[in-house]
């Protein structure tokens, strides 16, 4: 017998705690890009040496990334509020120290710490959004919100970044995060309920170390494969880090108590979502390498210029994840998810017909096709939120979420690549043949293998041989965006094929009177009952066979 739905809408204190917890997402977001021009200013006063400037950069996500796994199912175990709260305590902690730090040494280390501090933040959020809102409705509606948020927040980054060093030194675009995560721990005590796993288990420690020897590795290796290519070294970091991924699967297979439980994938729709959001990553993502480097270096836009307009789009995608919300509410979220995809690809399709001088149709094209992944991105969230149990919560959101750094990694390293190949086979016929003898082999070969090293050579060179080798390169860069388009597209198509026949059937119940959140009923056709070979004789509805459904802990 299934439980009967209960009336559990949110009120005005639920959507005021959520709006309390747009902050740290917005933050964290921001911190993403938020050195995108503060790095030359770093350099005049701290002298970083190249690695160390690659590490300034990398450090906060690659330990954002690691920890994902462990963070999320370390806030069902302690409970997410207070996950949350030693998170803030240490992303403003940390912010205060590189906004002060006299060496790349002290930067570096305060920029791990802020993405320690994130890693705590993003899934305590979305885990503390699906419990403050059991209806199913409201729901979907704030993790839209809680999507176009994040999407929204990398764009910001950068642009506040430019103004606040237009005005402040350096260490302001960090400063800014103190007095906001100051906000959050006076706020989040008095109207965020605190919500754990009852019966959690011991915590595996040993899990730790698996988990991010899974999850670092292969993201190093694709990012260097983007920025530099495939090479054997790479290949053995990717290799290693699946290496460790199955032994931490194993682990999670067999141990009393896992860090990620396996029952989360025997529920319906919770496998496919984190594999279509990694798919949405993947296109977000290999997108924005494209388009960045498109208003830059080929449309010559400065570095705040080139931001601000890339702003434009997110008017188009601050609309898209509640509208889609809505829409899935009256037709199959399956469909809705998939016609995502085939927004996304359409803007992969525009793109593709971009020449050297085409500002407002890649402005579109980007609008459009971040329009349909945040489509994507905040249907597939609720619905692996909302198939998850409410205990479960935290766990769920770090998978979706280290799914979404594979994904965003992956993109960048393989259409990256097509891009890459592109360029350089047209750089290899379209360089002048008639370049002064005198030029270096190693700055020709430099701009024959990215538009950045083409750039520094007809700087070099200038008047109209240092035109003719920018020109070409510009043009080689854009035959090569178009077709990393092109291949872009066709995996979003398979994209939407793939979400309209694994998804159709899945089903996200209401509220029942023994649940405290939206849980899914697996394997459920429209309006079928679940059958007791289904559930697992004695099981509770929407549990696996043998599992035990504990009551969530919902307390002020």
């Amino acid at each position: 017998m299934t439980s009967s739905p209960v009336n559990s809408r949110a009120g005005r204190r639920e959507w005021t705690a959520f709006a309390v917890l747009m902050l740290p997402l917005l933050l964290v977001s921001m911190d993403v890009s938020v050195l995108y021009f503060a790095l030359p200013e770093i350099s005049a006063r701290l002298h970083p040496s190249a690695p160390q400037q690659l590490w300034i950069f990398d450090i906060y996500g690659f330990a954002l990334a690691g920890l994902l796994i462990t963070m999320g199912s370390l806030g069902d175990r302690i409970g997410r509020r207070k996950l949350l709260m030693m998170g803030a305590a240490a992303f403003g902690a940390a912010s205060v120290a590189a906004a002060y730090a006299d060496s790349a040494e002290m930067l570096i280390a305060a920029r791990a710490l802020l993405g320690v501090g994130g890693a705590t933040l993003m899934p305590s959020t979305m885990a503390l959004s699906r419990n403050l809102f059991q209806d199913p409705k409201q729901r979907a509606t704030a993790i839209g919100i809680w999507s176009g948020a994040m999407a929204g927040g990398v764009a910001l980054g950068s642009v506040l970044s430019g103004l606040m060093l237009s005005h402040f030194w350096w260490g302001s675009v960090f400063l800014i995060n103190t007095p906001v995560m100051v906000l959050l721990l006076i706020l989040a005590p008095v109207l965020v309920p605190e919500f754990k796993d009852p019966a959690p288990g011991r915590f595996d420690l040993l899990s730790v170390p698996l988990s991010m020897g899974a999850v670092l590795p292969v993201i190093y290796g694709l990012k260097e494969a983007a920025a530099h290519g495939f090479s054997g070294p790479r290949a053995l970091w990717i290799a290693a880090g699946l290496l460790i991924g199955l032994v931490f699967v194993h682990r999670q297979r067999t141990h009393a108590h896992p860090m990620i439980s396996p029952g989360l994938f025997r529920r319906r729709g919770f496998g496919s979502s984190i594999g279509l959001n990694l798919m949405a990553s993947f296109a977000m993502m290999g997108s924005s390498l494209f388009t960045t480097q498109y208003l830059q270096s080929v449309l010559g836009k400065g570095p705040l210029e080139a931001a601000l307009w890339s702003l434009l789009p997110s008017v188009m995608v601050g609309a898209a994840g509640p509208a889609s919300a809505a829409i899935a509410q009256k037709v199959n979220r399956a469909y809705v998810i998939g016609s995502g995809f085939l927004v996304a690809a359409a803007g992969f399709g525009l793109l593709a017909l971009a020449d050297t001088d085409s500002l407002w149709l890649v402005l579109i094209a980007a609008g459009v096709l971040a329009s349909g992944i945040v489509t994507v991105m905040s249907l597939v969230t609720d619905m692996a939120m909302g198939t998850a149990p409410a205990e479960k919560a935290g766990s769920a959101s770090s998978l979706l979420e280290t799914g979404q750094e594979f994904g965003g990694a992956l993109g960048m390293a393989l259409l990256g690549v097509v891009g890459n190949a592109v360029y350089r086979h047209d750089m290899a016929d379209r360089l002048p043949a008639d370049l002064p003898s005198g030029l270096p082999s190693e700055a020709l070969d430099a701009a024959r293998e990215t538009l950045g090293g083409a750039a520094a050579v007809a700087g070099r060179l200038g008047g109209r041989a240092g035109g003719e080798v920018l020109g070409a390169a510009r043009e080689a860069f854009t035959h090569g965006m178009q077709v990393a388009a092109v291949a872009g597209a066709l995996v979003l198509v398979a994209a939407a094929a793939l979400a309209a026949v694994a998804l159709r059937h899945v089903r996200v119940a209401a509220p029942t009177a023994e649940g405290s959140g939206a849980d899914a009923k697996p394997d459920a056709e429209p309006g079928a009952e679940p059958t007791a070979g289904a559930r697992g004789i004695g099981a509770e509805p929407g549990t696996a066979p043998g599992e035990r459904r504990p009551e969530p802990l919902a307390s002020r």
